[in-house]
């Protein structure tokens, strides 16, 4: 699973694991991806989205159908 969010837009950030002797070695910050199921009733279907913790908190508070018009606002597909 890409560790994009759909709504968001949030992505993986890269950078160093320091270790105590300060070595750094690469690695990958990646976002709370979640796969969560809404129900969309002007469409009369459910919908798949992948989204990260703090977008599941934004559908909460604006509505899915919002939520679905910002994602296709942004060129995704739903």
């Amino acid at each position: 699973m890409s560790a994009h969010c759909q709504l968001t837009g949030a992505k993986p950030g890269f950078g160093y694991a320091v270790s105590h002797s300060h070595r750094r070695t690469s690695r990958r910050f990646d976002p709370n991806i979640q796969r969560k199921l809404y129900w969309l009733a002007s469409e009369g279907r459910h919908v798949r989205l992948t989204l990260s913790a703090k977008a599941i908190k934004t559908v909460d508070a604006i509505g899915i159908e919002a939520a679905v018009a910002r994602i296709r606002a942004r060129g995704g597909k739903v």
